[in-house]
């Protein structure tokens, strides 16, 4: 019990450190810690697929974090791999429409990843004319998009979303649009 005591009063003398100090320094700190949590990792490669493909780079950081929290070395149940989970067919689909600097015969290898996602991206940011659409595209496929986009119960004009009949999508959709918005908050230096 005394071992419970000391290890719950260690605890809450950091509780009060951390209070301290975000009422001393809070927008430094709290900076630093949406830092830690929105990070900017692969910003080389990054940098240069959204210079490449002409898309925000607070965008790109949004998808990945979103898909697989920036492990390289994700996968998921449906097969998707990689940073921007690619599943096998849509990164040879984008790395013959687009090929990759060195062949791009890997959908783990971060550089191939990140350029066939970016590929993926700017074709439905082109196909659809809102951002939101293109994400549940990205999520869902370009098939689901298109059929709810020509269903009056999920689309009023035919080119916007009301609603997403895919809990996930919709779920996806959100987390990345919020995502995105704080990538341009934290880092307005660089294309949101």
């Amino acid at each position: 019990m005394k071992k419970r005591t000391r290890v719950l009063a260690a605890v809450l003398a950091v509780l009060v450190l951390l209070a301290a100090a975000l009422i001393l320094n809070g927008p430094k700190i709290s900076g630093w810690v949406l830092r830690q949590m929105y990070p900017r990792r692969f910003s080389g490669t990054v940098s240069r697929e959204a210079e490449e493909f002409a898309l925000p780079e607070g965008l790109i950081y949004a998808v990945i974090r979103s898909e697989s929290g920036f492990d390289p070395k994700a996968s998921s149940h449906a097969g998707a791999k990689g940073l921007m989970q690619l599943t096998d067919e849509t990164f040879r689909w984008m790395a013959e429409e687009h090929p990759p600097e060195n062949g791009g015969g890997d959908s783990y290898n971060v550089e191939d990843n990140v350029h066939c996602g970016c590929a993926l991206l700017r074709r439905l940011l082109d196909h659809y004319s809102y951002p939101e659409v293109a994400l549940a595209a990205y999520n869902a496929g370009m098939g689901n998009v298109d059929h709810w986009l020509m269903d009056p119960e999920h689309s009023g004009d035919g080119e916007t979303l009301r609603s997403i009949p895919f809990p996930e999508t919709s779920a996806y959709v959100k987390k990345v649009m919020k995502s995105w918005k704080v990538y341009e908050k934290l880092y307005p230096d660089k294309r949101g």
